[in-house]
């Protein structure tokens, strides 16, 4: 429970990799999820970054799209009636550039019917322009709380692990009124073409995801359970019931699945069918039975190795 955010399964998508979710319901049975989350939305609309926008890297994928979207007004008038048929859960996804635009949207949500959450994107790595909230627990604090007080929908605050201390920022997420906690979004890459002396990416530095990410992932989730009392919603390189388990043991509550869903996008129906069979392999009925049961030690002994706090 994330709030009042109930889930009916613990197997969600996330944003920027389903669409729209129109896009994918011809291969996915939607309505067996445990919640979508659509493309971020700005206020207003945004052409995003020049092209080239994506590069494969070993074992992920780097993107500059740069938030490209037609805008909150759009997506409540044209995506938001379909969603709201799918069966599930459905948790936009926003991105404010200041407390001023935060307030403004706070406005136009909370008398939308059809939307479940507000995942609040503080910490896309390739876009320019407003402030950064995720980098700092003050700054993340007070636009948290400002958001708080204009919407009763509950709030999911997207981190950032290209910071020194998540667990401080996920602290001040917390002290401001989330509800759940998102980790992690992408981490700041560059791809190079040495030929040309040229980034590979047209706005240079961008978002690396999938497998690559997830030990840095596991790693954020871990510091953040240790750091707060709300949920924590586990992302970065989830493609298997194997990948699901190690969120799960490692702190989170429920997970996102993401880049696995340009090269596998029948990976949540897999999971979500594998699911009842691992859990039945540790001998428990249902996750929150082993959420953070993870021990961090050394041939067997919980107390030979003790996790950073610096």
């Amino acid at each position: 429970m994330f709030g009042s955010l109930i889930l009916k399964n613990p197997v969600l998508v996330a944003s920027g990799t389903f669409g729209y979710a129109r896009e994918m319901e011809g291969v996915v049975d939607l309505s067996r999820l445990g919640g979508i989350i659509p493309k971020t939305v700005t206020l207003a609309p945004r052409s995003g970054n020049i092209p080239p926008r994506t590069v494969e890297t070993a074992s992920g994928l780097l993107n500059s799209i740069g938030l490209d979207n037609d805008g909150i007004d759009e997506f409540l008038e044209n995506k938001l009636p379909y969603l709201k048929t799918l069966g599930t859960k459905i948790i936009i996804s926003i991105a404010a550039k200041n407390i001023e635009e935060c307030l403004i949207f706070g406005e136009k949500l909370d008398s939308v019917s059809g939307i479940d959450a507000v995942e609040l994107n503080l910490s896309c790595p390739n876009v320019s322009g407003g402030i950064d909230f995720a980098t700092d627990p003050k700054l993340c604090e007070k636009i948290v709380a400002t958001f708080r007080r204009v919407t009763l929908l509950p709030i999911l605050v997207k981190l950032s692990p290209n910071v020194t201390r998540i667990d401080e920022v996920a602290r001040g997420a917390e002290q401001g009124g989330a509800d759940g906690i998102s980790a992690i979004n992408t981490c700041l890459g560059l791809a190079v073409n040495w030929r040309q002396h040229r980034s590979r990416l047209g706005n240079g530095f961008g978002g690396l995801s999938g497998p690559a990410i997830k030990p840095i992932a596991l790693r954020c989730v871990r510091q953040i359970f240790n750091a707060v009392e709300i949920p924590i919603l586990g992302i970065g390189g989830i493609e298997t019931i194997d990948d699901a388990m190690e969120f799960f043991v490692t702190g989170a509550s429920a997970v996102q699945i993401g880049t696995a869903n340009f090269y596998n996008p029948t990976a949540t129906t897999q999971i979500l069918n594998a699911l009842p069979n691992a859990l039945n392999e540790l001998g428990v009925k249902n996750i929150a039975e082993i959420i953070g049961t993870l021990e961090l030690c050394h041939s067997g002994n919980p107390s030979s190795v003790h996790e950073p706090t610096e």
